[in-house]
């Protein structure tokens, strides 16, 4: 199924969920956080539907 990340458009399995998608933008460094269809969920563990768009936001510290 498509669904839009940042902006792209992406295929994703049936059955995939935010925090699936949100795992492939995170290293063992970064704080992700993702929003769907223009609010942030209380639980990540939401399965993503046909045509939902997800903003993903990466936070880096620095000096």
């Amino acid at each position: 199924m498509k669904i839009i990340v940042n902006g792209s458009s992406r295929e994703i399995g049936s059955g995939t969920t935010l925090l699936d998608l949100l795992r492939t933008f995170r290293d063992q460094n970064s704080l992700v956080v993702g929003e769907l269809n223009g609010e942030v969920p209380s639980d990540e563990n939401v399965a993503l539907s046909e045509g939902d768009r997800v903003e993903i936001v990466t936070f880096v510290g620095g000096g």
